[in-house]
């Protein structure tokens, strides 16, 4: 776990040395728990969104997009329950004055058992070699059925507590485990109580006049109110899904973790609109897709689970998160969940409006039911990052930091580079630049030696360097290196575009899933 700690140090440091992501209002100390994405993040960041977009809205004939305000009308967030219930179980150790989400700390708990088991599994494997069962090992060894056992009982009475809405028992629970504060190393609790997430502001000219809003703490509703207007405008029929990419914001009290939990953050779901009684069928044919989405990327297939939900929220029949292998743990990149028809019945009732869709098959009208696939994109550019930074050891003795990123998401897609800065190379080289920048991001690199150059690129994810040499003046061929694999092969000018086009298009990521 140290260990883990360390990497995850090393990859927030070169996201800044690098240009990917600075703490915001840093000359002034810094926000807590708000950043901003730099020169290279926000490439990266916005290729994600293009490839989330363009899955959504290009390979399915029945999704749009919309871009909904931030700001909405109250009554929106007390229909959705948002007012009332959009709360998070607080706690505070009395000695340190820190204060955490009780859920995460049990959370914690279980995953510091779970990491007994594992440690047992691989000393067992490294034990015996290839002849080890794993499976008979788990369902035989003492200690790991103890620990097992341990487990699963303490994930069974949180689990009841969460359901329960039992604040006293999750206190309990914090109490009976013994759990520490990561600061005083104290067990002196406060009680559990309830904390509203959602930021609140007044909007009006006078004081007298103004009306309390709410900075959006999810960007569905957007959806939700105008599903009908999107329904009649594009004559579409159900199903049909509405795609949205936008800001939200969330007074988190427990921020940490670098941009994996944050107050200002970006989401891109999409809502899919099915008749009632299909719900089911459709949340398994998304989830499905949706975990094929992200494995798309090569980042590893092992590296992704599935994680039921046991507490369904109070609009949910179903419910379940795609979990992607951080640094410090599974965790949560995105969710998809069978809304039922809460939310447009809540809408229908605080409105006064009829919502109903008419479906012309049937012949009647029906409140639609609703799947929803929801991910952060934060969140998903973290797990990017942190799936692509490496240090690699050369056969040289030195050491490369380079970050794998898959190449249509890479901020950079091309460096070309002169080898010296005379004789004409840097004007060939400008040329060569002039010509891809149409349709790809390129640098243009004449800076230091060529070796330093490539380590920059590596350690920004750039998949190819070109470099430009006193041979390209005669037969107008470059030195076209490989980010991976570091090879160097000799290609025509001519044949640049199409070689790079065919390796970072977002279509090779598209045809993987059409």
């Amino acid at each position: 776990m140290a260990q883990q700690d360390e990497v995850f140090k090393k990859i927030v440091s070169h996201a800044k040395e690098y240009g990917f992501v600075f703490q915001s209002s840093e000359i002034y100390d810094g926000l807590s728990a708000v950043y901003d994405y730099g020169q290279n993040g926000v490439e990266l960041k916005n290729n994600i969104k293009r490839y989330w977009w363009d899955s959504m809205t290009l390979l399915h004939e029945n999704i749009v997009g919309i871009d909904s305000a931030i700001f909405m009308h109250p009554t929106i967030w007390k229909a959705s329950g948002h007012v009332d219930a959009f709360n998070d179980p607080l706690i505070d150790n009395r000695d340190s004055k820190k204060r955490y989400r009780a859920d995460v700390l049990i959370e914690e708990e279980i995953a510091k058992i779970e990491d007994k088991i594992e440690k047992e599994v691989a000393k067992a494997r490294k034990r015996f070699g290839e002849s080890f069962d794993e499976a008979l090992y788990r369902q035989t060894n003492p200690r790991v059925a103890e620990y097992a056992a341990k487990r699963d009982a303490l994930h069974e009475r949180f689990a009841q507590a969460m359901n329960d809405n039992n604040l006293e028992e999750l206190r309990q629970i914090i109490i009976d485990q013994e759990i520490v504060c990561p600061i005083s190393g104290t067990r002196n609790w406060t009680e559990v109580r309830q904390f509203n997430l959602m930021f609140r502001t007044e909007m009006g000219s006078t004081a007298d006049g103004a009306m309390t809003v709410y900075l959006r703490p999810e960007t569905a509703q957007g959806i939700f109110v105008n599903y009908l207007n999107v329904q009649k405008t594009g004559r579409m029929r159900i199903p049909f899904g509405i795609a949205q990419i936008g800001k939200a914001f969330r007074n988190e009290i427990v921020a940490r973790q670098f941009i994996f939990r944050m107050r200002e953050f970006e989401q891109m779901e999409m809502q899919f609109f099915v008749r009632p009684g299909e719900e089911l069928k459709w949340f398994a044919t998304w989830k499905e897709w949706r975990l094929k989405w992200h494995k798309a990327l090569g980042l590893g297939d092992e590296k992704y689970r599935y994680h039921d939900h046991e507490k369904l929220a109070h609009y949910a029949n179903a419910a379940t998160d795609i979990e992607f292998q951080m640094p410090f743990g599974f965790k949560e990149v995105e969710g998809i969940h069978s809304r039922t028809n809460f939310d447009l019945s809540q809408h229908e009732k605080f409105s006064g409006k009829n919502i109903k869709y008419f479906d012309p098959e049937l012949g009647e009208s029906y409140v639609p039911y609703v799947i929803e696939t929801s991910i952060g994109v934060d969140r998903m550019f973290l797990s990017v990052l942190c799936s692509s930074y490496e240090e690699q050891k050369l056969d040289n003795g030195e050491t490369r930091v380079v970050l794998h990123l898959p190449a249509a998401l890479a901020p950079v897609k091309c460096a070309v580079m002169p080898l010296v800065r005379k004789d004409g190379l840097p004007e060939k080289a400008r040329e060569i630049v002039n010509d891809l920048k149409f349709d790809f991001s390129t640098h243009y690199d004449e800076k230091d030696s060529i070796g330093k150059r490539y380590r920059r690129q590596d350690a920004i994810g750039t998949p190819y360097c070109i470099t430009v040499d006193h041979q390209t003046l005669e037969d107008n061929t470059v030195t076209l290196r490989h980010r991976d694999s570091m090879e160097q092969t000799r290609v025509n000018v001519a044949d640049l575009h199409k070689l790079i086009h065919d390796n970072v298009s977002l279509n090779s990521l598209l045809r993987k899933l059409a």
